[in-house]
């Protein structure tokens, strides 16, 4: 893998650059439609291409491990092919689900013992097994396997999951540098920043990601419960310090105000299930702010989602008519507002981008975060 720093804002530390992998180009800052179990919710794979114009997907190891399996995956030749999605993908470590999943799992030395939500079925993810595993999903981007803690976590209990996590990736890294890939194009391993809300946690985990030299690294463990604003100062304590010269990628954050936020603050990658989820439950993201399709005051309003045109399905539906779909309960709707969501989240980076290089970022960014967040 491949990072070109195009250009960075004058007055922030926004960026704009090219990560350049095996799979194909992707141009930063960008937003990766989050893919769990190989498949981006309600969304075909064409039209994460062709409408949304999706650029990487994620996929997660610990679902895929469970269903539908590895056997299944190293015979289809990597989830590239199981999918039948050509462009770059990225594996979240299964570090999120393990904290998720607090009542069904014991974290040890040697790793997370944990129950499958499916059947309950016991299993094991060590930081050695989680390499082998996105090994054999064959991502071109893989995660270090962590733990993430609750934003609320006292300062001891931080302290000791982020010493855990690094020690978890030093086994993970050697694992990583002796296997190799199983398909015939590279992957890179990016470690992940923790230490919660504490500022001194933070820069001592970044200082130890930073020195491990790996194509890029991530930062991890927030949008877990913290105040916004003490997301943000994590973010300035982590950038200061992770080399400017390897992509940054702010895991599972958020709405459209936090990835501006994050990208004045110097990340270039992101995730959130937010468009997807909330776009099933009729809440559709656009440029002028957010709506509820539920609500009775669209029942009669035939403009377009987005007056911006930020997505391809405003030129064919009004919002009185997705409106009609999701009283009446047709999977249409979901499907829609999926399309629309992640189509305006991308849509909201590449401005991002344009801006950056036009010089002009900061005044831009100022206006749409008070724009995007509205309730309309």
């Amino acid at each position: 893998m491949q990072f070109e720093l195009q250009h960075i804002d004058t007055k922030t530390n926004a960026r704009a650059g090219l990560i350049t992998t095996d799979h194909g180009v992707i141009e930063t800052p960008i937003f990766m439609p989050v893919g769990t179990v190989g498949s981006v919710k309600a969304v075909h794979q064409r039209e994460l291409t062709d409408d949304i114009h999706a650029q990487i997907i994620l996929g997660n190891t610990y679902h895929l491990y469970l269903r539908p399996g590895l056997d299944i995956i190293e015979q289809a030749g990597g989830l590239h092919r199981f999918n039948g999605w050509s462009k770059p993908i990225l594996t979240d470590s299964g570090g999120y689900q393990v904290f998720s999943l607090s009542e069904n799992r014991k974290l040890k030395e040697d790793g997370a013992h944990f129950r499958s939500h499916i059947d309950g079925s016991k299993h094991l993810f060590t930081p050695e097994k989680v390499v082998d595993i996105q090994r054999i999903i064959g991502a071109d981007i893989m995660m270090a396997f962590d733990e993430c803690t609750p934003g609320t976590a006292d300062f001891a209990y931080a302290k000791q999951s982020m010493e855990l996590t690094h020690r978890w990736l030093e086994r993970g890294l050697r694992r990583f540098l002796e296997t190799t890939t199983k398909y015939g194009y590279s992957q890179s391993f990016f470690p992940i920043v923790q230490g919660c809300v504490y500022s001194d946690l933070r820069k001592q985990s970044a200082e130890f990601i930073a020195n491990q030299q790996q194509e890029g690294n991530a930062i991890g463990g927030l949008a877990v419960g913290e105040p916004t604003e003490k997301m943000y100062e994590m973010i300035e304590v982590v950038n200061d310090i992770l080399p400017k010269n390897r992509p940054r990628y702010l895991m599972g954050v958020g709405t459209p105000a936090n990835i501006l936020e994050g990208i004045e603050r110097g990340v270039d990658m992101f995730d959130c299930v937010m468009p997807t989820r909330n776009g099933r439950n009729g809440m559709i993201f656009t440029a002028n702010g957010i709506l509820n399709m539920k609500n009775e005051k669209w029942k009669a309003d035939f403009s377009p989602l987005d007056s911006e045109g930020t997505s391809y399905v405003d030129t064919f539906y009004s919002k009185a008519y997705v409106r009609h779909l999701f009283v009446s309960k047709e999977f249409l709707a979901m499907q829609i507002a999926s399309i629309h969501n992640l189509a305006f989240y991308l849509w909201l980076v590449k401005e991002a981008r344009n801006h950056i290089i036009a010089g002009d970022f900061t005044t831009w960014k100022s206006k749409m975060v008070k724009q995007t967040m509205q309730r309309l």
